[in-house]
């Protein structure tokens, strides 16, 4: 018997090999939310999905945690929760505007022990590497791990990547670091933010926004872009 797939369940398997585990409530929240009964709705389609042998899924977690059917990610693995946490950060971004050119996990250098942001995407018109900091570290490990992104800066490798602009001069992302723990991290060649969450991020973004249409009059610089002060 074959099964013709909706285009709701590519996207549904495409978004789960994007992300590699997502749990049920987050399919809800991105998928269904607009149906009568979405989580009735999602559970139907999941489990159609699953028994096709199109996704997998873990019942370690409740709700049900769905993986990629080529997931080399042990059912009660630790790196499941850290998946979990880089889509939580992608959902807050959702709220605000769909994020564009998404990649988990990026590795822009394409080799060992360069940077490796937990997420890239281009976000309210402006490019971020996300660094998701679950365990606190010293300051000294978060600033090597900013000096591997100005090596990068220097490398100019940066410009010739995928998702530049073809338009206009290429874009140096600014760095989220998501921790509840401020660092006193610095660099004098690329941007570092440090918040809690994304919400605090817009939030923000609104008061900095705000003030700057207060201060208008008395001024004639303009601002492109998220362009925040957290220092």
């Amino acid at each position: 018997m074959s099964f013709r797939l909706s285009q709701r369940d590519k996207d549904i398997i495409g978004f789960i090999n994007q992300f590699r585990a997502v749990d049920r409530d987050s399919l809800v929240e991105l998928f269904f939310k607009q149906l009568k009964l979405p989580i009735n709705a999602c559970n139907s389609v999941m489990v159609r999905l699953y028994w096709l042998g199109l996704i997998e899924r873990t019942q370690q977690y409740s709700p049900t945690v769905y993986l990629p059917v080529d997931a080399k990610i042990k059912k009660n693995s630790q790196k499941i929760l850290h998946f979990l946490s880089i889509l939580d950060v992608y959902k807050q971004m959702h709220t605000y505007g769909v994020p564009k050119q998404v990649i988990v996990e990026d590795k822009p250098t394409g080799r060992k022990g360069g940077i490796e942001p937990d997420l890239f995407c281009i976000f309210k018109g402006s490019p971020f590497w996300v660094e998701i900091q679950r365990n606190q570290y010293s300051e000294q490990k978060m600033q090597a791990k900013i000096n591997l992104y100005e090596e990068f800066f220097f490398s100019d490798e940066w410009k010739t990547l995928h998702w530049q602009p073809e338009d206009r001069a290429a874009i140096f992302p600014s760095v989220i670091l998501i921790t509840p723990v401020r660092y006193a991290v610095s660099s004098d060649h690329i941007r570092i933010i440090q918040v809690a969450s994304i919400h605090e991020l817009m939030e923000k973004y609104k008061s900095s926004h705000k003030k700057q249409r207060e201060e208008r009059p008395k001024s004639s610089s303009s601002s492109n872009g998220i362009k925040i002060n957290l220092t």
